[in-house]
């Protein structure tokens, strides 16, 4: 059996179409992790909305030739390379971004990791202390770390959109992931309640979404058999597309979700059903 694309035909092609706006001109956003396949997606939809984009990655090569791609095309971008789980890192790069692009006003949560050896998930009682800290200050610390660089400022305006990028592996058990990795996606929810309680009256809001089985490269280095038995789970019967959570955390942060704080967003064709 071979994974189909969801796009196969002109009438899917015209349900599948998104709706690009000028919703975020004149923004600057953060975007954590920007150089993945989710991370590239939302990238790309905030720069056709409109937005300054400033794209904190760890690839220093990789990030210097895409930065220069996007500028090449007319977009203001700004890269700085660093390792997201240690704080100077990212006092560092907001300072960068803010020096390049001007005062934050978007930041989403993207940066993940979810090691394997040997395309399987390491279990608990097998997993070094070193690799359960790393996934930890990656998925975990830098939310924290990048929230309480930018939320001041953003207080200060009284204007902040706050996007954290969870997963359903945060909201029930899947053998496919480390206990790190649930573990972390578990704590950005409880993570992003807690920020929009404390942040909502300055006017700050904080989303997470939890998408499911999305299509990027990522998700074959475990086997193909893995995502077919998770698309046979799968209500709308096939795997999501990096632009269709994008789309959904332009949404979160545009002014049609003004009003929207505190929540959790699937993204996962109706699988696990969290």
């Amino acid at each position: 059996m071979v994974l189909k694309s969801p796009v196969s035909s002109h009438k899917a092609r015209r349900q599948h179409r998104e709706i690009v706006t000028m919703r975020h001109q004149d923004r600057v956003v953060i975007i954590t992790g920007g150089l993945g396949g989710i991370g590239g997606a939302i990238v790309e939809r905030y720069l056709a909305e409109g937005a300054a984009v400033g794209i904190v990655d760890l690839d220093e090569e990789a990030g210097a030739a895409r930065k220069a791609s996007l500028t090449a095309a007319g977009r203001r971008v700004a890269f700085v390379a660093a390792d997201v789980s240690r704080f100077a890192d990212c006092e560092q790069a907001v300072a960068a971004v803010e020096a390049e692009l001007g005062p934050v006003d978007t930041l989403v949560l993207n940066a993940g990791i979810s090691p394997k050896k040997n395309r399987q998930k390491v279990r608990i009682d097998q997993m070094s202390a070193e690799e359960w800290d790393r996934v930890i200050g990656v998925n975990l610390d830098s939310a924290f770390h990048f929230t309480r660089l930018v939320s001041p400022g953003m207080a200060k305006r009284r204007f902040g959109r706050i996007v954290t990028l969870s997963s359903v592996a945060g909201r029930a058990y899947l053998d496919t992931v480390g206990v790190h990795y649930s573990t972390t996606k578990g704590a950005l929810i409880a993570f992003t309640r807690h920020a929009a309680g404390e942040l909502g009256p300055s006017n700050i809001t904080v989303n997470a979404l939890a998408p499911g089985r999305i299509d990027t490269p990522l998700i074959h280095n475990g086997g193909e058999q893995e995502n077919l038995a998770i698309v046979a789970q799968t209500p709308l019967g096939r795997l999501g597309k990096p632009q269709e959570v994008a789309a959904v955390c332009v949404f979160l942060t545009s002014p049609e979700a003004g009003f929207v704080t505190g929540q959790v967003i699937d993204v996962a064709g109706g699988w696990l059903m969290t």
